[in-house]
């Protein structure tokens, strides 16, 4: 986990301050230090005006430019008329692009990650015929008058080809579109409402069904109530609390009746029924992720053809988190269960090594580390483009001093931040 966690973050931190010293360097400005990880330093090296550095803690880096009120908070020369070579000497453009260097080269990276894994791996599909269980409807898929177990054969009568038709634009937005589903031994026709994108945005959902998912044990979280008690991979959950749970949607509907208890749990491991005792935090969960027993099969694309394809798995990294943060925001979520610092990212990692395994997290923590980056925080990038905005909207530069101390403010949110996440972790870690 720490190998992977420490390669990992070398990886990203390395191209984001080499996308800062990179245009920094091509404006002009004097770049006095390159640094992967924090002091105390470990290997240095002089080439030019740059000092290229590695430090012992490898949980980010910086990159010290000349005339620039950063993390460092080096102010020592400010006082003296800028010299050409400085950041603060040049165009507020060319200091914007300088900030968004960073964030810039994340997002390149998680979209050339995004890219080449479908390219080598393919995206994975439900065939139609596959959904042989039925689907499960929510309160708006119920109002359109789907009922859990119908079977969906065709859409605007002709049959498809893989589940995610279902949720087609062409469908949704299409005049007078329906859906053929198989009820108890009859068709039915399940008319699509014209105003089904307002109802879906209304009520902040992306679909309206889903399959009924028969599901075995995968990984279980380290330390979670599922771990404690005793369940591992490949166990087949039988009942929960006297409840049957044949299907992912079952359980989650009885464990969320069972929050904050210890209940008894039946589970199926290698054709013998295994009774587990297992205590359900608040949020209704015991920590594991389920494996569908459903056959998905695989696309495969070209470089050319996995370039959108790619490019939309990067940046939906990007809406979860902005779901995420609207959620803890308006209190539907909890800060404590939902953020997590080094700790969690190396169990995320995992135990074992797997190529596609890390450089899928390793995309997705690549464009994590630009969305973070882009918080209007100052000594967070996102805090230098919000000001330097506001001096090319306004034609006013704030004074050296304001920088100075919305440094230092900064600073203490993002340290705050960084010792609630790991400490956080910690907690979570040995509860």
């Amino acid at each position: 986990m720490v190998g992977q966690l420490i390669l990992g973050l070398t990886i990203l931190v390395g191209l984001h301050e080499l996308g800062h010293m990179l245009t920094a360097k091509w404006f002009g400005m004097r770049v006095e230090k390159y640094a992967i990880g924090f002091p105390p330093k470990v290997l240095s090296k002089q080439f030019g005006e740059t000092e290229y550095m590695i430090g012992a803690v490898p949980l980010g880096g910086f990159v010290k430019i000349s005339g620039m009120i950063d993390e460092s908070l080096d102010t020592a020369n400010l006082n003296a008329e800028p010299e050409p070579y400085e950041f603060r000497a040049k165009p507020a453009w060319q200091r914007l692009i300088v900030m968004m260097g960073g964030i810039i080269v994340n997002v390149i990276t998680g979209i050339v990650i995004f890219i080449l894994l479908t390219n080598q791996y393919g995206e994975e599909y439900l065939p139609a015929n596959e959904a042989r269980y039925g689907i499960v409807p929510n309160e708006l898929g119920r109002s359109m008058g789907f009922r859990e177990g119908d079977q969906i054969v065709k859409i605007n009568g002709k049959p498809f080809q893989e589940f995610e038709d279902v949720y087609s634009p062409d469908v949704l937005l299409g005049n007078n579109s329906y859906y053929t589903v198989q009820r108890n031994g009859q068709e039915v026709k399940v008319p699509v409402p014209n105003n089904l994108m307002d109802k879906l945005a209304d009520k902040g959902e992306s679909n309206f069904v889903d399959i009924r998912m028969p599901f075995k044990v995968g990984e279980v979280v380290p330390k979670s109530p599922a771990a404690k008690a005793g369940l591992e991979p490949g166990d087949k959950l039988v009942s929960v609390n006297g409840q049957s749970v044949m299907f992912f949607h079952e359980l989650q509907a009885a464990l969320l009746q069972s929050k904050n208890k210890t209940v008894p749990v039946v589970v199926d491991r290698g054709g013998k029924n295994v009774n587990l005792s297992v205590s359900i935090d608040e949020q209704g969960k015991i920590g594991f992720k389920p494996t569908p027993l459903l056959n998905f099969a695989t696309r495969d694309y070209n470089l050319i053809e996995a370039i959108p394809v790619g490019t939309k798995q990067a940046f939906s990294i990007i809406t979860t988190q902005l779901r995420g943060f609207g959620k803890i925001f308006s209190g539907e979520a909890s800060a404590r269960k939902s953020l997590g610092g080094p700790i969690m990212i190396a169990q995320t990692f995992g135990g074992t090594f797997s190529w596609l395994k890390f450089w899928s997290i390793v995309g997705m923590l690549s464009m994590v580390l630009a969305f973070m980056n882009f918080l209007p925080i100052p000594a967070l990038d996102g805090g230098h483009v919000m000001f330097l905005t506001y001096e090319m909207i306004s034609g006013q530069k704030p004074s050296d001093k304001f920088l100075e101390n919305a440094q230092k403010v900064g600073m203490v949110l993002l340290l705050g931040l960084m010792s609630f996440a790991i400490f956080n972790d910690v907690f979570k870690l040995f509860s």
